[in-house]
């Protein structure tokens, strides 16, 4: 019944001919990058989602990479194997890393170990719980989301962290609180922006990831951004000048929105 009810959410929230505006002029900031990828942005207020390249939007066929950390930190604190942001864990070469750290600067061997304690079984269940991606963990649980297996769409992505925002996932709502305020990138008194980032080698380029909202005037409007760029490029880098100048085209951090 859960799983019915959560992908009945998932059809009843995502974009439709009649909700989507498409916005081919956003191009132009892949261009600048040498990238190419995808845009998409929901306005919570008037319902309307707000896409560049549609195909690519809603092709299910990308790797989270270090997105998952998002399920991987709220599965964990549901299931008490992570007990709070403050909990270390040993890595080798590392030494002891707290959890909003390891979240904080993508320490991907942190959510490897906690991906072990929590355990394929319970993993499985937790993905097919919250219908994320093609649901696929395959025979390695700690690699699951770097290696291929594990495939989402950036519609997908964008229906996550809508979702986080509003504390509709089937988790308690303090979890999904706690991993909103670890999300926060910058939060003043005129806006608020909150995102992870994510990237992986595959096929010879690099996959890269920006998933999270920006919040204006009481106003949010979640976004996610998956772009492809060279082996070699700086795609933490990348990532934060798309969504920054995507944003600004948008209207935001102007005081218009």
């Amino acid at each position: 019944l859960l799983t019915l009810i959560s992908t009945l959410l998932l059809v009843l929230q995502s974009c439709s001919p009649n909700n989507v505006t498409i916005q081919n002029e956003y191009k132009q900031y892949f261009d600048e990058t040498a990238t190419t990828g995808s845009f998409g942005l929901f306005d919570n207020g008037s319902g309307q989602f707000y896409i560049y390249n549609l195909a690519q939007f809603k092709d299910s066929s990308f790797t989270p990479a270090s997105t998952f950390k998002i399920v991987n930190a709220l599965v964990g604190l549901e299931t008490g194997k992570i007990v709070d942001e403050k909990m270390t864990i040993d890595i080798d070469s590392i030494g002891p890393v707290r959890m909003d750290s390891a979240f904080k600067q993508s320490v991907v061997p942190y959510f490897r170990e906690v991906a072990r304690r929590i355990g394929k079984d319970t993993m499985q269940n937790w993905l097919d719980s919250l219908q994320y991606g093609n649901k696929k963990i395959g025979t390695d649980l700690q690699h699951c989301w770097m290696n291929d297996t594990l495939q989402i769409s950036a519609d997908e992505q964008l229906g996550l962290i809508k979702r986080l925002y509003f504390k509709q996932h089937p988790i308690r709502a303090s979890v999904q609180e706690s991993l909103k305020k670890m999300l926060i990138v910058e939060n003043n008194a005129q806006f608020q922006t909150a995102y992870q980032q994510g990237s992986v080698l595959v096929k010879g380029k690099k996959l890269g990831w920006v998933v999270g909202w920006i919040e204006e005037n009481r106003h949010v409007y979640p976004f996610v951004i998956n772009f492809d760029a060279g082996a070699e490029a700086d795609t933490d880098a990348i990532g934060k000048k798309l969504a920054k100048d995507i944003l600004v085209h948008v209207g935001f951090f102007r005081g218009i929105m």
